[in-house]
């Protein structure tokens, strides 16, 4: 079988096709800052409890939000992200890391049971 490249030669460079765009920047479902190189696809609805929709969240937004709320009270308030923000060590955090970068990691509290 031939070879499809020749054996002492470099490989070809591809040309950039016009459709390998670099990928569009969603917002934070939680802060709604951009999302970095890190994205966490969280489910707002718990699977254990039946949720199937997931949404964009940076690793710390996610963090707080299992920090401060049960499974059974993220069920309760499902894709109202106006419930969540109303608690106010969320509404906290949200005002805190409002003017971070997008890829800013912190350690966050632990959950309050």
């Amino acid at each position: 079988m031939a070879r499809k490249h020749p054996k002492h030669e470099p490989y070809p460079v591809p040309e950039p096709d016009e459709d390998d765009a670099p990928p569009a920047i969603v917002a934070c479902w939680l802060c709604g800052r951009p999302t970095g190189k890190a994205v966490v696809w969280h489910h707002p609805v718990p699977k254990s409890r039946g949720g199937r929709d997931v949404v964009p969240m940076h690793p710390i937004c996610q963090q707080t939000l299992m920090a401060n709320f049960t499974n059974s009270e993220l069920q309760r308030h499902g894709m109202d992200v106006d419930a969540l923000l109303a608690h106010p060590d969320v509404r906290k955090f949200v005002d805190w890391v409002a003017n971070k970068d997008p890829d800013f990691t912190a350690t966050t509290a632990k959950k309050r049971r």
